[in-house]
């Protein structure tokens, strides 16, 4: 790995904002920042104070996003977006999205060291509620910059609060989020945490993220008969949660040899429950929810028409009722954007960082950024891979080596974006 001497950005900066922001966690509960709570104003001065101190001008857009802005030379060129998120899970979270945030802003100093003036404008953003929201919803402020933000999710509500309200508490201006949605940003970065053992294992010091996994959800409902668990021979019985079990364990073995393809997938049965939940009384009803995650739509497509054939299956071994599983979420992959992927590659080696593509299984504000603009992300190695946790952990070196790395893509892309303009790449 490269020593943070020979780096062109300062890793005691970046140290300096996460460990600031790990300050600013609920007591007893590192590390507990989320969005719409009574402690996340203060990240947000925190970090605004920084931001301000670097020379960036900044401003809470109508999605209630933190926004830092350096002007470029040629106004009209568009914007190179660098950032991530500052909120955390409950109980977990000093690098996750912080990282990136830190990340972004060192870049803009270590522009400003070396004397380097962009032709684009450039700037760092803190986007509101990455994490799931107390709301129930998250990338709140990705969806919003973007223009996909539903407006049926204003009306949610959370202790007698809305996330309209929750918006506008931000600094936000809910009734202007469609209109003020970004046309003009040239390309978007971000930096994050592994958040899994990849990078670690293999002693890599960067991902160059191909694509954001889709993430889809099946519900299946396995309806039994409820018996005597005593007096009904096991013959004669339909126990929806035995037929339940085979239903989890074909899923674990088919999820097993997909994810031994080229591409990313896992799947995972997170949600499960049975009726009547009586020790003396055979299942009658069982109800299991698949979190299934694909970098391709095809091998997506393929594990759900294999679960359909499996319920079908099942259903007739064990005399149980299983209705054609339904998709009760499903969103597409993400692909990074094609350009970016060889201006990250290029700077990991102008860097001296090794690195390796890979997709992420974890949903990122990126994902949104790609609906409006060219984006790509980096991964750093974290500790085990851990994350969401309060054991989370990275190197600052390794996180410097990132910021190195998005220093490098940026001076690349100011050049790079304009003749990809030019000749309607």
């Amino acid at each position: 790995m490269a020593r943070a001497s020979n780096l062109p950005v300062d890793p005691a900066r970046i140290a300096d904002v996460i460990d600031g922001l790990a300050a600013l966690t609920e007591p007893g509960r590192p590390y507990t920042r989320r969005a719409f709570t009574a402690l996340f104003p203060a990240g947000r001065d925190f970090l605004r104070d920084r931001f301000q101190a670097a020379g960036l001008e900044t401003r809470i857009d109508a999605a209630g996003n933190l926004v830092a802005r350096r002007p470029g030379r040629k106004p009209g060129l568009g914007t190179i977006m660098l950032g991530s998120h500052s909120d955390t899970v409950p109980d977990g979270g000093r690098y996750d999205g912080i990282a990136g945030v830190a990340v972004a802003l060192e870049v803009v100093r270590s522009l400003a060291d070396r004397g380097i003036d962009l032709d684009h404008d450039l700037e760092v953003v803190d986007f509101l509620a990455e994490e799931v929201s107390i709301f129930g919803v998250s990338c709140i402020g990705s969806r919003g910059m973007a223009g996909v933000l539903p407006a049926e999710w204003l009306s949610r509500e959370s202790g007698g609060l809305t996330l309209e309200q929750g918006i506008r508490d931000a600094g936000g201006d809910p009734a202007r989020i469609a209109a003020e949605a970004r046309k003009d940003i040239a390309a978007f970065l971000e930096l994050h945490i592994e958040q899994g053992p990849v990078l670690e294992t293999e002693k890599r010091d960067i991902g160059v993220v191909t694509a954001i996994a889709g993430i889809t959800r099946i519900e299946i409902v396995v309806e039994g008969r409820a018996d005597h668990a005593g007096t009904t021979p096991m013959g004669s019985r339909a126990d929806a949660l035995a037929a339940a079990a085979r239903l989890v364990t074909g899923i674990e073995a088919l999820a097993t040899s997909l994810s031994k393809g080229p591409a990313h997938f896992t799947a995972t049965v997170g949600e499960f429950s049975i009726e009547p939940n009586a020790a003396n009384v055979v299942p009658s009803r069982a109800r299991l929810l698949i979190d299934a995650r694909a970098e391709e739509r095809a091998t997506m497509d393929g594990f759900a028409a294999s679960v359909e054939r499996m319920a079908e299956a099942v259903a007739h071994e064990t005399g149980t009722r299983i209705a054609t599983p339904r998709r009760i979420s499903d969103n597409m992959p993400t692909p990074g954007d094609a350009l970016l992927l060889d201006v990250l590659d290029a700077a990991c080696e102008t860097a001296g960082a090794s690195h390796r593509r890979m997709a992420s299984g974890a949903g990122h504000d990126t994902a949104f950024m790609a609906k409006v603009t060219r984006a790509a992300m980096i991964f750093v190695p974290c500790l085990g891979g851990r994350s969401h946790a309060p054991e989370e952990f990275a190197e600052t070196d390794d996180i410097a080596l990132g910021a190195a790395v998005l220093l490098h893509a940026v001076i690349q892309l100011d050049e790079k974006l304009q003749k990809a303009i030019q000749e309607g790449a």
